[in-house]
C-alpha cells in the first residue's frame, strides 16, 4: 500500500479476523485486534469444523499455516453417519484413505493456531467496542468500555452475529430461523459412554426426523459434542434449568430410540439453549469509506451451511490480499466487497435451504437423499 501505512483495527479475535491479521502481518502491515473477552480462555470456543479446500484451506495456505494445521487436524473426522429415530444406522460414509479433503479441527485448536501465529501484543483483550465516531475521510475514533480510544483508518468488523461494527453500515439484525439447538456433551466418551461413542462413530452422526433431531460430533480428546435441535418458538424453555430442560427434551422426543435418548439423559456438561439466527438474504450495504465486515458480522447463516468459519477465514484472507494489492484503503474495500457480497449471498441461500430441509416434516428422507447424492 502507498505511504503512510494505514492504521487498521480488527474488531473480534475470531478465526476470520485473526486470519486477516495474520495475512497483513506476514507482509509487514501493522494491525491491532480488539476483543471483548478478558483472555483467550474466557469462554468455550465451540465444536469441530471441517476445513474446505476453496475457503478455509485456502486461507490457511495463504497464512502460511497449512503444515501446522495438518499436524492438528483429524481426517477421520470427515465420516458422516445418518441414524433413524429407531436408532438404526441408515447411511454411513467413511472418508477415503487420508480423508476426502475436508479435515476436521476443533474450533479452540484452530483459534489457538491463529493466535500463536501473530506478533505478541497484537490482540488487546478486554476491549469491548462501545462506539465508533466518524472523523472524516474514512477515519474513525473507536471507543471501548474501559475508557480507551483509538483513531484508525480502517475498521474491520469481525465481531460475530451481534456485531456492533455492523451498525456503521447496515440496519440489518439477525432473525430467528425457527430452529433451536440445545447443546450438551460427553467426556471420555469411548470409556464412559461406549454406546453413544459407537453410535456417533469417528465423525458426525445425524438423526433427523419430523422437524427435530440430534447432531453429534466427535471432538479431540475423546469428547462428543451434541446438538439436540427442533423447530419451535424462539423462547422455548429459555431460562429453564437443567432438570426442566431435560424433561422438556424427553417430552419433545417421545417415541425415539432409547439409544438416542441417552444423548439427552447421560450428559456430562449440562444443557445450553441456543436459538439459531441468520441475517436477511442477501445482506448488503452501501460502500462506506473506512469500514467493512467479514464472517458472521457480514453473513450470519445457519450452521447447516457447513461454511460459517470457512467463509470467515476466506473473507479475512481476501481482505488482507486486497489491502496488499491496492494503493488505498478505499480501493481495497471496494475490491474486497465486490467479491464478498455475491459469494455471501450464494452461501446464505444454501444455508437457508439446508436448515429448512434438515428440520422439515420429512427431514429423514431429505437428509438421506442429500447424503446419498454428495457421498
Amino acid at each position: 500500500m502507498s505511504a503512510p501505512t494505514p492504521r487498521i483495527a480488527v474488531i473480534g479475535a475470531r478465526p476470520g479476523g485473526l486470519t486477516c491479521a495474520r495475512g497483513l502481518q506476514r507482509h509487514g502491515i501493522p494491525v491491532t485486534v480488539h476483543d471483548l473477552d478478558a483472555s483467550p480462555a474466557a469462554r468455550d470456543q465451540g465444536g469441530t469444523l471441517d476445513m474446505h479446500p476453496a475457503t478455509g484451506q485456502h486461507a490457511l495456505r495463504e497464512a502460511g499455516l497449512w503444515d501446522a494445521f495438518s499436524a492438528l487436524s483429524r481426517p477421520e473426522g470427515e465420516r458422516m453417519r445418518l441414524v433413524g429415530r429407531d436408532g438404526r444406522i441408515v447411511f454411513d460414509a467413511a472418508p477415503a484413505e487420508g480423508g476426502q479433503g475436508n479435515p476436521e479441527i476443533d474450533r479452540g485448536q484452530l483459534r489457538g493456531l491463529l493466535l500463536d501465529s501473530l506478533a505478541p501484543g497484537t490482540v488487546r483483550w478486554g476491549h469491548k467496542l462501545t462506539d465508533a465516531e466518524p472523523l472524516g475521510a474514512g477515519g474513525h475514533r473507536l471507543c471501548f468500555a474501559d475508557g480507551c480510544t483509538a483513531d484508525v483508518d480502517l475498521v474491520v468488523g469481525a465481531d460475530g452475529a451481534w456485531s456492533r461494527t455492523r451498525r456503521l453500515l447496515s440496519d440489518a439484525t439477525p432473525v430467528y430461523t425457527g430452529v433451536t439447538f440445545v447443546e450438551t456433551g460427553f467426556d471420555d466418551a469411548d470409556h464412559r459412554h461406549p454406546g453413544l461413542a459407537a453410535l456417533t462413530g469417528d465423525g458426525t452422526m445425524m438423526a433427523l426426523d419430523d422437524s427435530r433431531g440430534f447432531v453429534a460430533q466427535r471432538n479431540s480428546g475423546g469428547h462428543i459434542r451434541t446438538y439436540i435441535g427442533m423447530r419451535t418458538g424462539e423462547d422455548w424453555h429459555r431460562g429453564d434449568d437443567g432438570p426442566a430442560l431435560r424433561e422438556a427434551l424427553l417430552k419433545a422426543f417421545t417415541g425415539w430410540s432409547d439409544d438416542l435418548l441417552r444423548f439427552i439423559t447421560d450428559t456430562d456438561t449440562g444443557y445450553v439453549n441456543r436459538p439459531l439466527y441468520a441475517l436477511p438474504v442477501p445482506h448488503t450495504w452501501p460502500h462506506t469509506p473506512g469500514v467493512t465486515l467479514l464472517g458472521d458480522a457480514a453473513h450470519l447463516m445457519s450452521p447447516f451451511s457447513g461454511m460459517g468459519a470457512n467463509l470467515a477465514m476466506r473473507d479475512g484472507a481476501d481482505l488482507a490480499a486486497a489491502l496488499l494489492a491496492h494503493p488505498t484503503v478505499d480501493e481495497a474495500i471496494t475490491a474486497y466487497e465486490d467479491i464478498l457480497l455475491p459469494r455471501s449471498a450464494e452461501a446464505a441461500e444454501g444455508a437457508a435451504e439446508g436448515i429448512a430441509g434438515a428440520f422439515a416434516p420429512d427431514s429423514a428422507r431429505q437428509t438421506l437423499a442429500h447424503l446419498t447424492r454428495t457421498a
